[in-house]
């Protein structure tokens, strides 16, 4: 039947791109999206058998993501291979998902390993053709939209944010164009539109889900001088629905987050720690407006000031332990400098903060530094939420 195709191959492809745009740089929502784009495609083009196989060693590939770092390096080597192993062979796509599932039993991931083997089985049914295609299409889509969602909740937990909300704005938006667009091609519907039908959803849900990089992308060809200003303004206005309420006992790790989104407006706009009264007193001491981005400025003044009572009173710069703390958070979230990372470079480096990065660099291992910022993060907890009290 072309309606469940359609209607799963809209759900594959908007909750591919959706988890996609979370955030491109993360490997877990990339292998999660490239399952779910695969998967889409599988749908709607005359692909062979094989082709399965992307989807397979995708979820695989998630899954890894959620143990320890040598299952992540297997996974790495084999997964080419596997690939063009299915090329000859169909059913080698079975076997990264048997591996999926070896794994899950391991670590006692119940939910993650009843989800492989009904993926799996929508998999070997699709292989030997003993169903309506339509059937095992729908079986094995809901399979993987399960699985989607159980990444995007699980990225969202480790970002500190709410996920519903945006998810379903996300998914009825995209669902109405996709209907608009769509049903007006299923109107006059024939063997020769079938294409242009899932082409039409397609463009239709991608315009939607990837509205603010396209966006981005036409301010800065039209409107260079603008173009940074209008993107902050719009990842503040989507950030707004992914704000979690305030729960103190999360207080630490609201913080830790908030200080990692220290360069970030857009980003800071979607932390509960906004929501703190002080930053409703300090608005109206300046006789600022209550606006998000406001209150986010407001709360990256707050965490500045946290951090500066961490420096000892006896230098500019030091590398002795009390200096630890406010070295962590300050060279790394203010300043920006990343001593680990062989892509960042900076000239603009101050004296103070290039004897920081040579000290971070030559003497402070990457997990002492991590170590550092986690307890440096709870003194600056410690510090807000001090004053959450304030008048």
């Amino acid at each position: 039947m072309i309606a469940v195709s359609v209607v799963t191959f809209g759900l594959a492809w908007w909750l591919g791109l959706y988890l996609l745009v979370r955030d491109p740089r993360k490997r877990l929502l990339q292998r999660a999206s490239v399952g779910l784009l695969a998967y889409a495609l599988v749908i709607v083009l005359p692909l062979p058998a094989m082709a399965m196989a992307v989807p397979a060693v995708a979820w695989t590939g998630v899954v890894v993501c959620w143990l320890p770092v040598r299952y992540d390096r297997w996974w790495r080597y084999s997964a080419l291979p596997l690939l063009a192993a299915a090329y000859f062979a169909p059913v080698v796509v079975l076997i990264p998902l048997a591996a999926a599932l070896v794994l899950c039993l391991r670590v006692r991931r119940a939910l993650l390993a009843a989800a492989t083997v009904l993926f799996g089985l929508s998999c070997a049914l699709l292989l030997v053709d003993v169903l309506p295609e339509p059937l095992v299409i729908a079986s094995a889509g809901f399979d993987l939209l399960v699985f989607g969602v159980i990444v995007a909740v699980a990225d969202a937990f480790d970002e500190g944010e709410a996920i519903r909300a945006d998810m379903v704005r996300s998914l009825l938006t995209s669902a109405g164009l996709g209907a608009v667009f769509g049903g007006q091609v299923a109107l006059f519907l024939d063997d020769r539109l079938v294409p242009l039908l899932y082409g039409t959803v397609a463009a239709a849900i991608a315009v939607q889900v990837l509205a603010n990089p396209l966006a981005l992308l036409v301010d800065r060809v039209a409107v260079p001088d603008v173009a940074s200003e209008r993107a902050e303004l719009r990842d503040a206005a989507d950030a707004l629905p992914r704000r979690p309420p305030l729960d103190p006992a999360d207080f630490v790790k609201l913080t830790r987050r908030a200080l990692s989104n220290y360069g970030d407006l857009g980003k800071l706009v979607a932390s509960p720690l906004t929501e703190l009264p002080v930053i409703d007193a300090r608005l109206a001491a300046r006789g600022a407006s209550d606006q998000p981005l406001e209150r986010a400025a407001e709360l990256k003044s707050l965490l500045l000031e946290s951090i500066c009572r961490l420096k000892p009173r006896d230098g500019d710069f030091g590398t002795s332990d009390e200096w630890r703390h406010y070295n962590a958070l300050y060279f790394y979230y203010v300043v920006g400098i990343r001593p680990y990372s062989r892509r960042t470079k900076r000239e603009d480096l101050d004296p103070q903060a290039r004897r920081a990065l040579a000290w971070f660099v030559n003497q402070v291992p990457e997990r002492t530094l991590h170590n550092w910022q986690n307890a440096g993060a709870k003194l600056v907890a410690e510090d807000l939420f001090s004053q959450v009290d304030a008048p």
